[in-house]
């Protein structure tokens, strides 16, 4: 069999394959782009129908292109997808879709890695993981099948005619599940949220979208979370933009509960921590509008007031008298979406590039692997890693280094005569 040669190869044509296309090719890096679907295709079929960008199109994006449309808009997961293949199509990049990678391994001679694929044999200097975060669903096997409700991930979510009639309980209050119980709520059904800890920021305030405050307030180049422990965010784009509130889903017929604790005896059992939850998301919240009043303030820029940002409405009585325990069947729950995100798999990368847990070991993207480069990952290198515009710099960052190493590799000493250099 065959074996093809290139120097670069990347697995996954998303937002960071594109991104990491891009950059080698500006640096003259032969390389091809491996895509087992279609490029952006978790943008098409792994969301919901009716998801829109967290962030508005004039910021969420490429710096060479922009979305059409509203800048100020929240572009759809079709207009998305439909962005980055334009993209691709634009930069003329190298992507060979319908290709799955099956395993990586160093090569038992001399340097770079062997890839094994559905299409065959590849053999790479570097090798760049862009599958990004969403790669396997966290579903926790804590309600029997037995208890008669349809369980799914968030991932499997596409609109609420898929559920059976009934009451839903949706787990996890991040943006996915924050927006979802919010358009259950909205068609009608009967929605209970476990609510955990969580931030959730102003969709706007003072006249600009909270992705300006943070990048004006530096927030955006952040290398660390302020916090060891995972904090999920809730923000939505949904309908124009809007402020995740929790009170108001309340206020609107939601039953909020706290964390999902574990299924005992035909009920769902929940920590007493709702209050606690909410009062730290609003410190969150009103955190973030004292530093933009200060900001604002100290370099005299003239923003329009907003008091009514700061009203924090009164406690429901979900919150007041919090429910511990909930019969499925009492309660007519028929379904139950855990909205509880994903985990990595990288079983097909089989080289010394984790740690203990199976985390990728890496600075800013770059492995413990030689050679190996992911890209994609939550905080990579900043806290806008994230986001489509920090994936494209963090693929620079990549290029960059990929480069730095092919030059140290190319570079060969002159040979100079032992009696000239002793003149020297």
């Amino acid at each position: 069999m065959s074996v093809e040669h290139i120097e670069a190869l990347v697995v996954g044509a998303g937002q960071g394959g594109i991104a990491m296309s891009e950059h080698l090719t500006r640096i003259g890096v032969s390389h091809v782009v491996l895509e087992r679907s279609r490029i952006a295709e978790r943008w098409r079929t792994a969301r919901w129908d009716s998801l829109v960008a967290n962030g508005p199109a004039w910021h969420d994006r490429f710096p060479g292109a922009e979305f059409a449309g509203d800048p100020e808009g929240f572009p759809g997961k079709d207009e998305v997808a439909d962005y980055f293949e334009d993209y691709a199509a634009r930069i003329n990049a190298p992507v060979r879709c319908g290709v799955e990678v099956t395993q990586v391994q160093r090569k038992p001679e001399g340097a770079g890695f062997v890839v094994q694929t559905s299409a065959g044999v590849i053999e790479a200097r570097y090798v760049i993981a862009a599958t990004g975060p969403f790669q396997r669903p966290l579903m926790p096997q804590m309600v029997p099948q037995e208890a008669g409700v349809m369980q799914i991930h968030s991932a499997a979510y596409r609109n609420p005619g898929q559920l059976p009639p009934g009451a839903v309980m949706v787990v996890g209050c991040g943006s996915s599940g924050a927006q979802i119980a919010d358009e259950l709520m909205q068609s009608g059904r009967k929605v209970y949220l476990s609510v955990g800890p969580h931030g959730r920021p102003p969709r706007s305030y003072r006249g600009r979208d909270f992705v300006w405050w943070l990048g004006v307030l530096n927030k955006w180049d952040l290398e660390s979370p302020p916090t060891t422990d995972h904090v999920t965010i809730a923000v939505s784009g949904a309908n124009g933009g809007k402020t995740v509130d929790f009170r108001r889903f309340a206020e609107s017929g939601m039953t909020l509960v706290g964390r999902t604790q574990d299924y005992a005896g035909g009920a769902l059992h929940f920590a007493p921590d709702l209050a606690a939850n909410l009062a730290r998301g609003d410190a969150d919240y009103l955190g973030l509008l004292d530093q933009a009043d200060a900001w604002a303030a100290r370099n005299g820029v003239d923003l329009p007031l907003d008091p009514q940002a700061r009203v924090i409405g009164p406690d429901p009585d979900c919150v007041n008298n919090p429910i511990l325990s909930l019969d499925l069947k009492e309660a007519g729950i028929t379904s139950i979406i855990w909205a509880t995100g994903y985990g990595f798999d990288f079983g097909w990368l089989t080289v010394d590039a984790f740690d203990a847990e199976g985390r990728p070991s890496h600075q800013r993207g770059v492995s413990s692997e030689p050679g190996v480069y992911f890209l994609g990952l939550p905080w990579q290198a900043r806290r806008g890693s994230a986001f489509i515009w920090g994936v494209w710099h963090d693929a620079k960052h990549i290029a960059d280094h990929i480069d730095k190493l092919r030059t140290y590799l190319a570079y060969t000493p002159e040979v100079v005569n032992p009696a000239l250099r002793s003149m020297a």
